[in-house]
């Protein structure tokens, strides 16, 4: 009877112990804070358990005294350079809240030291970019992720059923995205993001960058990662009084062997979009937005419409997912919307898209 009492409490400590280190939160770091996508993790930390913020890093000290004033978080934890951060905090995976340009950076720090590396889109200004930051991410196998908003759109998920993983609309033919707003100045962006935002080099483009990667990586999920065969593309000026150094509306044509996309991002919507329309050989499927979709079947059929809700994963925010990477509980399949595979593919469209647009012919890709 004694043994069997000491082994229970050797099990109870155990299971103790493993609960503990099953529910611990994941230590989470941020490189940099212009990004103004930044103000979604910040507003909910206070609420949150799966994640601990434990450095940030950022030269800005007006913005960093700014946000800690607005969102409460020490400045202690704050650091000049990301280097610094880790080494001091030694968080597990980092996210980045910097210029496109920087995301190397990033990478290149991170990798060798073993920590994750969740960015906000796209994943590159370039195939250079890129490739590097690949080859970092397979040296010291880390996870490098790439965060999108409509990745977390439920209706999206439904399409996807739908158009791909029970293809009732038929083969696809034809996919079209739209993406934007009347522009990140006039929808209030803030200076330290528009300073990168509007640079060519900084984002590697306006809204060819801004708004094209959206369609490109869904473009991509619903092709199932098959690299397109030719980019064609259109890049103008609208507003060049107010954007005088990048594009402010894109439209390219994406070639397939059976299908074609035509991804439209621009600041000149007179309304906020992100809204998808796949047609197949017998019907089709709109996502109009988050949760709304619209679809028909077959031509015989009447058109539905449904509210969608309910979200493919347990969770439904990116910083609860790049948590569950790191700790193993969520497995990254390489035609993931977030996969790094994805979004080299992703990176290369935007890439031939520009110089499309700059050479006036169409790009082939091999």
């Amino acid at each position: 009877m004694k043994v069997r009492l000491i082994l229970l409490g050797i099990i109870c400590c155990f299971a103790e112990e493993y609960t503990f280190a099953q529910s611990a939160p994941v230590r989470i770091g941020i490189d940099g804070l212009s990004h103004d996508h930044i103000h979604g993790l910040l507003r909910d930390l206070g609420q949150r358990s799966d994640i601990q913020l434990v450095g940030i890093s950022e030269k800005n000290g007006e913005l960093v005294q700014r946000l800690a004033k607005r969102y409460g978080f020490s400045t202690n934890i704050v650091y000049d350079d990301l280097a610094t951060m880790i080494d001091s905090t030694n968080p597990q995976g980092v996210v980045a809240f910097n210029s496109i340009y920087e995301h190397l950076h990033t990478v290149e720090v991170c990798a060798p030291k073993g920590v994750h590396v969740m960015v906000e889109k796209p994943l590159a200004v370039n195939s250079t970019h890129a490739q590097k930051m690949a080859q970092l991410a397979e040296k010291y196998r880390i996870h490098l992720l790439t965060n999108y908003e409509t990745t977390w759109y439920p209706a999206h998920y439904r399409a996807f059923e739908l158009a791909v993983s029970q293809p009732e609309i038929g083969a696809i033919n034809k996919i079209l995205v739209h993406d934007g707003h009347k522009g990140p100045r006039e929808i209030g962006c803030s200076e330290e993001f528009l300073a990168w935002l509007t640079d060519p080099v900084q984002n590697g483009g306006g809204a060819v960058t801004d708004f094209g990667c959206y369609g490109a990586n869904l473009a991509t999920w619903l092709m199932k990662n098959v690299l397109p065969t030719s980019v064609t593309a259109v890049l103008q000026q609208i507003k060049p009084e107010v954007y005088p150094n990048v594009d402010d509306q894109a439209t390219i044509l994406l070639e397939y062997s059976h299908a074609q996309a035509i991804i439209q991002g621009s600041w000149n919507w007179p309304v906020d979009r992100k809204d998808i329309e796949i047609y197949g050989k017998a019907g089709y499927v709109k996502a109009l937005n988050a949760t709304d979709l619209e679809y028909r079947l077959t031509r015989e059929l009447p058109v539905k419409n449904e509210k969608i809700t309910e979200f493919p994963m347990d969770t439904k925010e990116p910083f609860s997912y790049f948590a569950n990477v790191i700790s193993g509980k969520f497995n990254v399949k390489p035609t993931d919307l977030s996969s790094l595979e994805n979004n080299l593919i992703v990176v290369t469209i935007l890439d031939a898209a520009k110089k499309s647009a700059a050479e006036g012919k169409t790009i082939r890709l091999k």
